[in-house]
């Protein structure tokens, strides 16, 4: 144990000899005759003992009054004792709040324990420190901020909940790293099960202190889950992975639209998966796979997982051109997808955006654009999209460097293109593939709606031949029809849900997980719905008055690797500019001090309601005996 103001012990050098002194001085009593001294022994007795330099006689109001001297003078020390934990003043605490705080090795989830350990730091804190509370995983929150009222940083941090999402330490590291930057004696307390992808070239200006929590890494989790039409109805795929170090045994269970399907019993060895592939019925349209209960898994939050289906409700594609076999052919190899022919000449358009919610302008661009997304293909002429210039000859293909979903499994490096239209997009476009002479693939929102550019047709070039063109295709389909292909209706919880609507859409009701129906926001000609944290299935529905229009399912399921291999890090490389990052979990790492003056004081305040009966007895027992003689009085 050690002090932080030792020179206030003194006070009680100082203080305990004047209260001896006290009742060794003799009271000054005022003189009175009397009669007789026979009833006044007792009084007698005190003048005595009042006797200047008398022996001190034991008396117990004089021992309380010393203890609480001492109480005090020790609590006025400061005593602590060392411990792990912060030494700083200024306390910028970082919770992960992601899906793997949700296993349950920490006398409860790891969520738990890090927030009583983040309440352990608070108090820790001496006085007039001030600690912000920054919430990570999934969007960043702030629940206190620079605050020194430590009720409030509790009640902030009690109410942080886990997040179906991953663990990005990045956005809450540079905003300690700015709060930081700005304030003296600052430290960065990171609490987390170290599952967590931090900045490699983020430097913090303080000494970051990683507190992990967890203890054990046995994981199954359900890692994919799909549904896709086939010749005999639809084929639901489910895989379970084991990410754990050793092997399990679990059992498999298959509902379909909340009926048990079947079971299946899984032995697993550690960094392997198991599957099974299932013919469904094609009326299905919601399948859930469950991992039996364990006590062995730490990690209950994978163990469910969710796959839908809009088999019977499929989008409808609208294309405006001459014919294009190519294009046609693709298209009839999507899911879920009805694909409707229109001559070149129209140039009137009746259905909605509900019913039709994209139109393929293939070499053609009709006076009056018809509503919904548009997927042009070289377009002849300018729009309020686009301008085209004049024609490239021969340009060669280069795609971006980003990882854009509209090229996954795309290659492009064997396509060669005879000519394409020279396009200058407007500023809402971001380039997918450039060439030579202007953007070849451009894509973007504008105004509430999707739109793609190809800049080449496909009799210009050998892409339809190639691999990719289909793979092409199924990409900027499933970015343009939300929801419309297996991959499209599944979504990571918490991403937002934006749909394109137009004036004849009255309502866009939303059914989430747990049976809720709530309305989307409409703005600019979309419906968007963002309370998508709960995983699940949901339906979105589209009404004209009273009449539904149109249904959407989606599936909101991490299927996250990093979040389900949940083994704890003992260590979290986080650059920072003075001292080490450590976990503190060793004894060398006491640098917290846990000061116990409160609990002091607070004795010392029992001592003195104790002093105070004491002192107080005769009277009390004087009102006891009154309460107890009017209560055995007979009532008249």
């Amino acid at each position: 144990m050690s002090f932080l103001a030792p020179l206030a012990l003194l006070s009680a050098a100082v203080i305990g000899p004047i209260i001896v002194a006290m009742y060794l001085l003799k009271l000054r009593r005022e003189e009175r005759t009397v009669s007789s001294t026979f009833l006044w022994k007792k009084m007698v007795r005190d003048v005595e003992a009042n006797a200047p330099w008398q022996k001190l006689r034991r008396n117990i109001l004089l021992l309380l009054q010393l203890l609480i001297l001492a109480l005090l003078a020790f609590a006025l020390a400061r005593p602590f004792f060392r411990t792990t934990g912060i030494a700083g003043k200024n306390l910028i605490v970082i919770i992960d709040r992601s899906e793997s705080m949700g296993a349950t090795d920490a006398n409860g989830t790891r969520l738990d324990a890090a927030k009583q350990q983040a309440i352990a730091l608070i108090d820790q804190l001496p006085d007039g420190g001030r600690a912000t509370v920054i919430a990570a995983g999934g969007q960043m929150d702030v629940p206190a901020s620079s605050s020194s009222d430590r009720r409030q940083l509790r009640d902030a941090i009690q109410g942080i909940q886990l997040r179906y999402s991953g663990s990005d330490l990045a956005q809450a590291l540079t905003l300690a790293s700015a709060l930081a930057s700005h304030e003296a004696e600052s430290e960065v307390a990171v609490l987390s099960d170290g599952n967590a992808s931090v900045p490699a070239d983020l430097q913090v200006p303080a000494t970051v202190r990683f507190f992990p929590v967890g203890s054990r890494d046995a994981n199954l989790a359900v890692s994919a889950l799909t549904l896709e039409s086939s010749a005999a109805g639809q084929t639901m795929f489910a895989q379970v992975s084991n990410y754990g170090t050793a092997e399990a045994s679990r059992r498999l269970d298959i509902y379909l639209d909340g009926e048990l399907f079947n079971a299946y019993s899984l032995q697993i060895k550690p960094g392997q998966s198991a599957s099974q592939t299932v013919e469904v019925p094609a009326a299905v349209h919601t399948v859930e796979a469950r991992l039996d209960a364990s006590d062995e898994d730490a990690q209950p939050l994978d163990d469910r997982a969710w796959a839908v289906s809009n088999a019977g409700e499929g989008s409808r594609i609208r294309i405006v051109g001459p014919g294009n076999r190519f294009l046609e052919t693709a298209l009839a190899r999507l899911p879920n997808i009805q694909v409707t022919r229109m001559p070149t000449s129209t140039t009137t358009f009746t259905e909605t955006a509900a019913q039709v919610p994209l139109t393929i302008l293939d070499g053609v661009v009709p006076a009056q654009l018809p509503p919904g997304n548009l997927f042009f293909i070289a377009p002849p002429r300018s729009t309020a999209f686009f301008s085209v210039t004049g024609q490239v000859e021969f340009p060669a293909l280069h795609p971006s460097t980003g990882e854009d979903a509209l090229l996954r499994y795309v290659t492009l490096s064997d396509v060669h293109v005879r000519r394409a239209t020279a396009l200058v997009p407007g500023a809402w476009a971001r380039t997918v593939v450039d060439g030579d002479g202007g953007p070849m693939l451009v894509a973007g929102e504008y105004e509430g709606r999707r739109i793609v550019v190809l800049s080449f047709s496909t009799h210009n070039s050998d892409l339809p031949l190639q691999v990719a063109f289909p793979l092409l295709i199924s990409n900027v389909v499933s970015y343009l029809v939300p929801g419309s292909g297996a991959d499209a209706a599944q979504i990571a919880p918490g991403q937002p849900l934006a749909l394109p609507v137009d004036d004849s859409i009255t309502a866009v009701r939303v059914t989430k997980p747990d049976g809720g129906v709530v309305e989307a926001v409409r703005e600019s000609g979309q419906a968007i719905f963002a309370d998508t944290t709960q995983p699940g299935p949901y339906v979105v529905e589209q009404y004209q008055g009273q009449k539904l229009v149109g249904r959407i399912r989606y599936a909101a399921n991490l299927f996250s690797a990093s979040e389900s291999t949940i083994a704890p890090k003992s260590q979290l490389a986080i650059a920072q500019a003075s001292g080490l990052q450590q976990a503190e979990t060793q004894e060398q790492n006491r640098v917290g001090r846990q000061e116990i003056w409160r609990w002091l004081a607070a004795v010392a305040l029992a001592v003195l309601v104790i002093e105070w009966l004491v002192y107080q007895r005769s009277g009390i027992a004087y009102l006891r005996e009154r309460l107890l003689r009017r209560r055995s009085q007979p009532i008249r």
